[in-house]
């Protein structure tokens, strides 16, 4: 198409849809054109010149006939760079109409000297020649707004994936006139349909020439079918040679699942984060069994504004409590929460309170008013370098204010405590970790106590550990983007440093369901799959990014940083359980006397006690806390040269 032609197409279609009037007399000039030339054909043309006037009086007969079947089924009130296969079928029944009414009408008219009779077959012809004339308009100014207009405004793509999701997406674009994308062909990994043509484009193999086809048809994004999300999280290679061909990846969001049956649209695509390409496999959570134990009962959670407790909160309102008590600390994270909760679940009744859990007498306040039957305790102080420099905190915050928030739940007679640990807490080597540690002793022998009946209760403790979860507010991937906005450097603390990571809404389903199901007394820990190296992740940001020349700059680990998570402890080993991503780790029991001892001595010396101090006791309840790249490295050395 010349450049001239093509910006003159674009500029109709720029304007308003022709008026009705106007698609009636181009109908009515086909109408009269073929009647016309099928006559001319049959008698010839000086025969046609001797009777033109009586001739054309004839016609306007059949042409009113036409107009009356026009009427019937509309086929001038349509847009028509929007015809459909419905449209031309109207169009069908409109020209059908008129010959019926022509053929009806001139059999009952009386011979009049101005009407000439055509034979019902040259009638039958110039209908046809109508129909096909009207059908071709109709698709003409359709390809063109198509191939034109249209497709100067779109994004020309690829589907990968050929069976039920790909297709789905496919009838979803093309079905829908205001789609921005064009299809420009199919991706297949089966070898037998390859080079095959769908839905009117071919199918493509996928290997190493992909993007050069790609690029050859001007395709600069590939859409993934749901069916195909996991095999491409996992074909590191297709990843990164789409990323470096800068070809963009649109998939359903991670936490949306497609069912294969219902309806699928490209309205659900967006374009993916690093997080959506991590290789995962995929979990499968009985939330309908969790739901049904939830249901209508009263729910405590703490950290209720943070990234875990938000999402615990969003996934149990669906299955209906009778209540929920939201606790924080952070008020406009909280007020946000409230404000999502009147929107999305306005029926339930959700209690936002403003509170510290070390502050026993609030805690003790709250617990009596609304007697919670589940508590989720996700409040923590979590950033590490932060906890190095603030072991009191730690303290106050993590161990104390676990220890209030157990103690109460026994004492209203909460059915089940879920607290949310950290593989940080497995040989930690860092001040936030070993807290968490030892929250993990308190809530388990208490648990133990209360089997023993030492402690007067019927409140189950369960543990769940996991590692990183993308996007929290502690990720490394919110600082990277930061970084490539604004040019580098992406500062990643060391080449090797590996860690686990989980998205929030998997890591959440597997604590509802660990946490509901588990008899108490366990510390469940998740299979987090395989560990992913930070700096090939800065890499692949950058590269995703399309921002070029960003540095990647090694600093050094941090204080109590180590290069790599354990999700056990080396003395611990593990053991089935209802799910196979759910693990339950074997670990050293302790006397809950003992430990309630240790850890009361613990938050007294926390109140006067300087850093030393405190991390010195800390290690004295959990042994296996040894610091690194930290001052209290001080202390492992001394306890060395006491042994």
């Amino acid at each position: 198409m010349s450049n001239p032609f093509h910006k003159a197409i674009s500029w109709y279609f720029t304007k308003r849809a022709l008026p009705y009037w106007s698609i009636l007399a181009i109908d009515c000039l086909i109408v009269s054109s073929s009647i016309l030339s099928t006559y001319v054909i049959e008698n010839g043309g000086a025969n046609t010149l001797s009777i033109i006037y009586p001739l054309l009086e004839t016609f306007l007969i059949y042409l009113l006939c036409f107009m009356i079947g026009f009427r019937m089924f509309h086929t001038y009130s349509g847009v028509i760079r929007f015809s459909s296969f419905k449209d031309l079928l109207q169009v069908a029944f409109a020209c059908l109409t008129g010959l019926i009414l022509s053929v009806t009408f001139q059999s009952i008219l009386p011979h009049y000297d101005w009407f000439i009779y055509i034979p019902v077959s040259l009638l039958a012809l110039s209908t046809l020649l109508t129909m096909c004339l009207m059908w071709g308009v109709r698709i003409w100014v359709k390809f063109l707004y198509d191939n034109s207009l249209r497709q100067s405004r779109t994004t020309r793509i690829f589907i990968y994936g050929v069976k039920q999701g790909g297709i789905a997406l496919a009838k979803s674009i093309n079905n829908n006139q205001k789609s921005p994308y064009i299809i420009a062909g199919f991706v297949s990994d089966f070898s037998d349909i390859q080079n095959k043509r769908l839905m009117g484009v071919r199918i493509y193999p996928n290997d190493k020439r992909l993007t050069a086809t790609m690029r050859k048809h001007y395709a600069n994004a590939l859409l993934v079918s749901p069916l195909k999300s996991d095999e491409l999280r996992h074909n590191e290679e297709m990843v990164n040679r789409l990323i470096s061909a800068g070809i963009k990846i649109l998939m359903i969001p991670s936490v949306q699942e497609w069912d294969g049956k219902s309806d699928l649209s490209y309205n659900q695509l967006k374009e993916v984060n690093v997080e959506d390409l991590l290789p995962r496999d995929k979990i499968d959570i009985d939330m309908e069994a969790v739901g049904k134990l939830l249901s209508g009962c009263r729910i405590l959670i703490t950290g209720a504004a943070g990234s875990i407790g938000s999402e615990i909160v969003r996934q149990i309102a669906p299955y209906a409590p009778a209540s929920l008590i939201l606790v924080d600390q952070a008020e406009t994270p909280l007020h946000d929460i409230r404000l999502m909760m009147a929107d999305r679940w306005p029926r339930i009744v959700a209690h936002t309170v403003i509170a510290d859990i070390a502050n026993q007498a609030r805690m003790e306040e709250i617990f009596q008013r609304h007697r919670p039957e589940y508590v989720f305790h996700a409040a923590a102080y979590k950033h590490v370098p932060m906890m190095e420099d603030n072991p009191a905190e730690s303290i106050a915050n993590n161990v104390n204010g676990t220890r209030i928030v157990a103690d109460l739940a026994v004492k209203y007679h909460t059915r089940k405590f879920v607290m949310v640990s950290t593989d940080k807490a497995v040989n930690p080597t860092n001040v936030m970790g070993c807290s968490k540690r030892i929250c993990e002793i308190y809530v388990q022998a208490l648990d133990k106590a209360i089997k023993e009946g030492k402690v007067n209760g019927k409140t189950k403790f369960v543990t769940t550990r996991f590692g990183n979860v993308l996007g929290s507010n502690g990720s490394v991937i919110p600082l990277f983007k930061e970084q490539i906005k604004r040019g580098g450097p992406v500062t990643v603390t060391h080449p090797d440093i590996i860690r686990y990571f989980m998205l929030i809404p998997e890591a959440c389903k597997l604590v509802l369901e660990a946490g509901t199901m588990g008899k108490g007394g366990e510390i469940f820990v998740f299979d987090m799959g395989n560990p992913v190296r930070i700096a090939d992740l800065a890499k692949r940001m950058i590269q995703m990014s399309g921002v070029r020349n960003v540095e990647i700059k090694y600093t050094g680990l941090r204080e109590g940083e180590k290069l790599y998570e354990e999700v056990l402890n080396d003395e611990e080993i593990t053991l089935p359980t209802f799910h196979p991503k759910i693990k339950i780790a074997k670990v050293r029991e302790y006397d809950f006397e003992q430990v309630n001892e240790s850890i009361s001595r613990l938050i007294n010396m926390n109140t006067v006690g300087e850093d030393m101090v405190i991390v010195k006791m800390m290690k004295e309840i959990v042994p296996e806390f040894k610091s690194q790249h930290s001052k209290y490295e001080a202390l492992d050395l001394e306890t060395s040269r006491n042994a």
